[in-house]
């Protein structure tokens, strides 16, 4: 494959396109360049399924006049874990005996189809998605991108493969068990995997229909973010599709607080215990406060997904393949959800009740949870001899995620003294997805970790857009931090974005007899001045809490920035400020709350 584009972020390749250094047709080359024997490919794009979706492209431009604003992802190339649908191509879920041609695209594949995102190929897997290993596929044994003798991870063991390579800039797995976390962490990447029903999975062969997520594998958390914000929304054709209360957090604090688990477990494996130990030091130093917290019921929900009737979820989503077709791992896991009772199911659908709620209330005063990855990581030889136990010690910090309803993320933190990768993983409840990737980001810029195994520096990944699901409000006086009244704005989970001025249209003054004393903005036709403002993301569905306790006289209007940028922000009524005291030259409520108390 070309150089050029090796490791390149979605920034490089849209850059690229902007500026005219590159037109689609390149994706020719790159393809022609890439290794159907590789592994971690099932099937590449033949030339002419790549012409038919340049084709689309250049329709696409056309019906948008060229504007690539409105196509984010015009021309980018990536991959798709062979268990989801791609119109006209086989889906074979790594068994070839099972294989489909696809009529439709999977919703997530076409959505990112319609912003101008190409398929280069179809990614290896642990059949039927049924293992964190990467070795269960009749397609071959995916190996670790740093060092072969190991594995890859599973299932989603090919995307992660051709991300952390930098033959593309990101691809899609799943994820029910941890198949879009474990591969991430072995091989330097960045796995983002969604809440619940965020991303449709229509299109995608259940492993284990009501718990599977389609998950994004990238080389940051700005690209993963990106990717999974253009792929996810609801979708009423996927009855466990969700729709976005938009009540959660979308940011994190400047001093976030995470819990970790007290005494965690890493089956002797001391270099990913070393990595782990140094994550919470580093994250320490980024001005998080850490808690230890009992971790039994993670725990034990961990262990139902495979040692309880859940497993027979599995077993119903392939009642219709020949066993005999089945990779004897697979085949014996799916058998053993036959012994099962329809009593057990809903037994073990009361335990998850029980744990899942203890796991959320435990969280409860977290802005996350940080645990490994994984607690260890085995080589191919290794595997083969004890290919159940090892995959089982893999999903210690996964297992429990889907079952409890949480979101997670993914991240690289280091190389082991031995050069092999190992990952935290950031996990909160649902919907907190924007929140972890605030979090994500701010710890991939600390570190600054090469990408993947590109060995190519990180490269800035530029400030955050406001999240969606958000109102930013610019605040004046006693919702300021550290004033009276910000717990209004705290304990509705809004987060600090920044400080900055308004334009230099408006005067400031002091309102008589208001308790706490509050200030009043007014924008003015002249003799104006900048004034001192923080801006805070509200999560949308909170807003109107807050609102409704804004008391006259006053209220929420528009608010123009020194940028030029509008936001939400409080005005005054005009009644008010006549023989208020003008503070402007203060410059901002806060200098004259000092001078008060001077």
């Amino acid at each position: 494959m070309s150089q050029s584009t090796r490791g390149w972020t979605l920034n490089d390749w849209q850059q690229a396109y902007r500026n005219q250094h590159l037109q689609p047709a390149v994706l020719a080359e790159l393809l022609a360049e890439l290794n159907d024997s590789d592994p971690a490919w099932i099937s590449l794009a033949s030339a002419q399924q790549l012409q038919v979706q340049l084709d689309e492209l250049a329709e696409r431009l056309a019906d948008v006049a060229g504007d690539l604003a409105k196509l984010p992802l015009y021309g980018v190339p990536f991959a798709i874990k062979d268990n989801i649908d791609v119109a006209g191509w086989p889906t074979t879920a790594a068994c070839p005996e099972f294989a489909y041609t696809a009529a439709a695209d999977a919703c997530v594949v076409a959505r990112l189809r319609a912003a101008g995102a190409i398929v280069i190929g179809k990614t290896n897997l642990d059949q039927f998605a049924t293992g964190l290993v990467g070795t269960r596929s009749p397609y071959g044994a995916v190996p670790n991108s740093f060092d072969p003798t190991y594995v890859s991870g599973g299932s989603s063991s090919g995307s992660a493969s051709v991300v952390a390579r930098g033959l593309l800039p990101f691809a899609l797995g799943t994820d029910t068990a941890g198949s879009g976390r474990v591969p991430a962490g072995f091989n330097n990447i960045v796995g983002l995997k969604p809440t619940k029903g965020w991303l449709s999975t229509r299109g995608l062969l259940p492993a284990c229909r009501t718990l599977d997520c389609i998950s994004v594998f990238a080389l940051t958390v700005a690209d993963a973010q990106a990717v999974a914000t253009i792929a996810g929304g609801f979708d009423a054709a996927d009855p466990y599709s969700r729709e976005n209360p938009n009540s959660a957090k979308v940011g994190m604090p400047a001093k976030p607080r995470l819990a970790v688990p007290a005494a965690p477990e890493f089956f002797g494996d001391a270099q990913n215990q070393a990595v782990f130990e140094q994550a919470l030091g580093q994250l320490r130093e980024l001005g998080a406060e850490l808690v230890e917290i009992d971790f039994a019921p993670f725990r034990e929900l961990a262990e139902q997904l495979y040692y309880g009737s859940w497993v027979a979820e599995r077993t119903v989503a392939l009642e219709h393949v020949d066993p005999a077709h089945i990779n004897p791992v697979v085949r014996g896991i799916v058998a053993g959800g036959e012994q099962y009772s329809a009593c057990d199911a809903y037994k073990a659908e009361y335990i998850r009740a029980e744990l899942s709620r203890r796991i959320n209330d435990a969280l409860v005063g977290f802005d996350a949870l940080v645990v490994p990855t994984s607690p260890t990581i085995r080589t191919l030889a290794e595997m083969a001899a004890e290919p159940v136990l090892f995959n089982s010690q893999f999903g210690t910090y996964t297992n429990f995620t889907n079952l409890a309803d949480l979101c997670a993320l993914a991240v690289p933190a280091g190389l082991r003294a031995d050069g092999l990768p190992a990952g935290i993983t950031l996990l909160a409840p649902a919907w907190h997805d924007q929140a972890l990737a605030a979090l994500g980001r701010r710890w991939q810029d600390f570190l600054a970790l090469p990408l993947g195994a590109t060995g190519r520096a990180l490269p800035p990944q530029g400030a955050p857009a406001q999240a969606p699901g958000s109102v930013r409000v610019a605040v004046v006086g006693a919702h300021l931090t550290g004033m009276p009244l910000n717990f209004q704005l705290t304990r509705r989970d809004a987060v600090l974005v920044e400080q900055t001025t308004s334009s230099a249209h408006y005067r400031l003054y002091a309102l008589p007899g208001t308790v706490p004393p509050k200030p009043g903005l007014a924008r003015v036709a002249e003799d104006g001045a900048e004034i001192i403002v923080e801006l805070w993301d509200v999560p949308q569905a909170r807003f109107g809490e807050f609102v409704a306790e804004i008391p006259p006289p006053l209220g929420i209007g528009n608010l123009q920035l020194a940028d030029g940028r509008w936001v939400k922000g409080f005005i005054c009524e005009p009644y008010a400020l006549e023989g208020a005291r003008d503070i402007t030259g203060f410059g901002g409520w806060r200098a004259f709350i000092a001078s008060q108390q001077g």
